[in-house]
């Protein structure tokens, strides 16, 4: 599933990476906790998280980790955003909870990490 079908589909606002909503995306893996994220090794990963921190920011970026879901309302500050434009990261921000936004995922075809 390309990016831009994920987005539409949450009702979402990207705010970093626009020029990179035809990424494909096929797993999709949801958590607060950076260390279980650190263990993740899957391409095409997009990662669901209410963490709007820069920690997650470098998380994903040691994790290879380009597309990001902000959940739960949360907003990337200037400085993330910044960040992740230099890494050339993906960042969206949903209204949703993690569950109702992993729900819609995986409803829609997107597969679970495990």
């Amino acid at each position: 599933m390309k990016l831009r079908e994920v987005v539409e589909l949450l009702n979402a606002k990207v705010v970093s990476g626009e020029a990179h909503l035809d990424a494909e995306v096929e797993y999709v893996f949801a958590s607060d906790l950076m260390s279980d994220v650190l263990t993740i090794e899957t391409d095409n990963l997009l990662l669901i998280t209410g963490l709007a921190s820069l920690q997650t920011i470098r998380t994903a970026e040691m994790s290879d980790i380009s597309k990001i879901i902000f959940a739960r309302k949360k907003k990337a500050t200037d400085e993330m955003i910044r960040l992740a434009a230099e890494n050339d990261m993906i960042l969206i921000e949903c209204d949703y909870s993690m569950f109702k936004t992993s729900g819609i995922l995986f409803q829609s075809g997107l597969k679970p990490v495990y």
